[in-house]
């Protein structure tokens, strides 16, 4: 899996409408990031990070540490 966006989706017992609410997207759309049918703009991906309070690399699969370095 490329993204955990799915992953961190339903540990928040959250639908992909509820994602796509706080995004300001539409459901279609964030189903195409969440498939990687679609790249996810930088933008986007920020929200994600803060929405579920992890850093855009463990988004991304490049680290197992979701903790935000600051």
């Amino acid at each position: 899996m490329k993204y955990r966006f799915k992953l961190m989706r339903e540990s928040e017992l959250l639908t992909q409408k509820q994602v796509a609410d706080r995004l300001f997207c539409s459901q279609r759309t964030y189903c195409y990031y969440e498939t990687e049918e679609h790249d996810i703009p930088t933008q986007m991906l920020i929200r994600l990070a803060d929405l579920y309070n992890v850093s855009v690399d463990y988004l991304l699969c490049r680290t197992d540490n979701p903790n935000i370095n600051k």
